[in-house]
């Protein structure tokens, strides 16, 4: 497959936003479920639940694979 047919595989602002975001929720449910803090693991969830959200909205932003302010590094 050539450069021109290439997908992007998600390496783009918006999706590294996405990840990041949460890895954290992930982290920090993690480390909640472990000291049983129940509250703050049901938090955790819903920062990893907002994670896919602002990634989505980054990518609105322009910052997405397809985006006008995004440039791929070859």
């Amino acid at each position: 497959m050539n450069s021109a047919h290439d997908p992007g595989h998600g390496s783009s602002p918006a999706a590294w936003t996405a990840v990041v975001i949460m890895l954290i929720g992930c982290s920090s449910g993690t480390l909640f479920f472990w000291l049983n803090d129940p509250s703050l693991v049901v938090v955790s969830a819903g920062v990893v639940a907002f994670g896919p959200i602002a990634g989505w909205l980054v990518a609105k932003a322009g910052f997405g694979i397809k985006g006008p302010r995004f440039k791929a590094k070859h």
